[in-house]
């Protein structure tokens, strides 16, 4: 929620409007009463205009959506400039161009007019051309950059504007009405309510009270970014080992019987091919005397018979006797 309190507001001068010879009528729902000629808002009102479109800024901002900062009062172009570039989004502080939103295409063809000039700047295009030719581009991109330079990365038209003084930027708040774009905007005591869709009603016109204002919409911006979704890759997290499907942290599914047995199968086939493609040692015969003894040799086959190994006749004692 918007961090600006009651005090911050009165010290800032927001309360303060218009003469009273000075107003709309339509804002006599937002006048608090009448002191030295002059209205005084009511603050509560305003606090609760703060909340409303704090709250809107920052849930378009986190679907995604762009805001532009429209504000090209002498007093508060710095401050606009400087809290629109603090959260990121476009702004206009100097002219407003008619067609900036109701004529997008052309208007953005010249912020690529822009870019292009601003690369030639950037790379040092312009020393290599005659000299005249080289003053010529770099008044035109003087001027686009003044016009246009707070537009610089904005592709398309904005989701909502926020508007320091509709009186003054009447054009742009015509131009947003007509495309039904939103519209946010501090309303002091001589504007028309009806025009805009989230009022904050406010001194327009004190350098302080416009800073505040704005501060606070940049800060619904920055929130709002801060709670757009992030995958894995952009908040730098390790890639997840969660198999396709499967929620993480999530139990794993018992495996059914047939996927079972069949990797069971498949261990069986691999051990049966390990095996035969090991070649076979005899294994040694360990005789009682503890020495391990040689494997006999197999019978040999010759021209189609088997020859049996020869006996040997040494240590037979029937033998032994009859020779004797």
């Amino acid at each position: 929620m918007p961090v600006v309190t009651m005090r911050q507001l009165l010290e800032a001068g927001v309360h303060f409007g218009h003469q009273t010879r000075r107003w709309n009528p339509k804002m006599k729902r937002f006048i608090f009463t009448e002191r030295n000629g002059i209205y005084i808002l009511d603050l509560q009102q305003t606090m609760g205009g703060i909340e409303r479109s704090y709250k809107f800024i920052r849930d378009l901002v986190a679907g995604g959506g762009t805001v532009l900062f429209v504000a090209t009062k002498r007093q508060v172009q710095d401050a606009v400039e400087d809290q629109a570039k603090r959260c990121g989004m476009p702004f206009v502080n100097f002219r407003w161009l008619g067609g900036m939103l109701t004529n997008f295409r052309t208007i953005h063809e010249r912020i690529k007019r822009m870019r292009e000039l601003e690369d030639m700047v950037a790379t040092g295009s312009l020393d290599a051309l005659p000299k005249k030719e080289a003053l010529a581009l770099s008044r035109e991109h003087e001027k686009l950059s003044r016009n246009l330079g707070g537009l610089t990365d904005m592709d398309k038209p904005p989701d909502a504007i926020y508007v320091l003084d509709t009186k003054k930027e009447e054009i742009a708040v015509r131009e947003a009405k007509k495309l039904g774009i939103p519209i946010v905007a501090i309303l002091d005591t001589n504007c028309d309510p009806d025009d805009v869709d989230y009022a904050i009603p406010g001194n327009d016109d004190a350098i302080r009270s416009g800073a505040l204002l704005t501060r606070v919409i940049a800060d619904a911006v920055i929130e709002g970014k801060s709670m757009r979704p992030q995958t894995g890759e952009d908040a730098g997290e390790p890639a997840s080992t969660t198999p396709p499907g499967v929620l993480p942290g999530a139990a794993a599914e018992p495996k059914a019987e047939w996927e079972l047995q069949l990797e069971a199968e498949e261990e069986a086939e691999k051990e049966v091919v390990q095996g035969a493609a090991a070649p076979a040692q005899p294994e040694p015969v360990v005789t009682d005397a503890g020495a391990a003894s040689e494997p006999e040799a197999e019978p040999q086959e010759e021209g189609g018979r088997t020859e049996a190994p020869a006996e040997s006749n040494e240590g037979s004692p029937i033998e032994a006797a009859q020779g004797s």
